[in-house]
């Protein structure tokens, strides 16, 4: 650490759990009160810690070539990928059902693999998290305009 950072502290508020009943955030019991309301939404934003990623090597990656752009090497500020030098990630998710007594969000899907540490949820608000006229490089050229509902997570051990 230089003498410009500085350090904070960041607890998980809970974690993502996979199973053959589908996908569910199990949100600690200090934390469900936060829970209140976010049933009225459709989506919500989902800040994760790629910890299975945690070393002063992946830290330390500051370029790559994409998995999904062969040929073009990046700096990881410009992928979507977990390893970068604070492993915070994030996903927009379709909410399925929210039980704030129990603890559990239901999701349609997630790119981070079951046991993940939440850090935060957001519910999505169009007006603020969406963007007019967006963007990609041309490099990107083929990815769809709207991400499907269900069926992008990541499977284990994927980068």
């Amino acid at each position: 650490m230089n003498d410009t950072q500085q350090g904070f502290i960041m607890y998980p508020i809970g974690k993502v759990q996979r199973g053959d009943d589908g996908i569910r955030l199990e949100i600690d019991e200090a934390y469900r009160p936060a829970l209140a309301q976010l049933d009225q939404f459709s989506h919500v934003m989902v800040f994760w810690w790629a910890d299975r990623f945690d070393n002063d090597d992946y830290r330390g990656m500051l370029q790559c070539e994409p998995p999904y752009a062969q040929g073009h090497v990046t700096g990881m500020f410009a992928t979507r990928s977990p390893i970068r030098p604070n492993l915070i990630a994030m996903t927009t998710c379709k909410l399925e059902a929210v039980d704030e007594a129990a603890g559990v969000v239901r999701i349609s899907d997630i790119d981070a693999v079951d046991g993940t540490p939440i850090v935060d949820l957001k519910a999505y608000f169009p007006v603020c998290d969406r963007v007019k006229d967006a963007y990609i490089p041309a490099w990107l050229e083929g990815w769809p305009e709207w991400m499907p509902e269900n069926g992008i997570g990541l499977e284990e051990g994927e980068a």
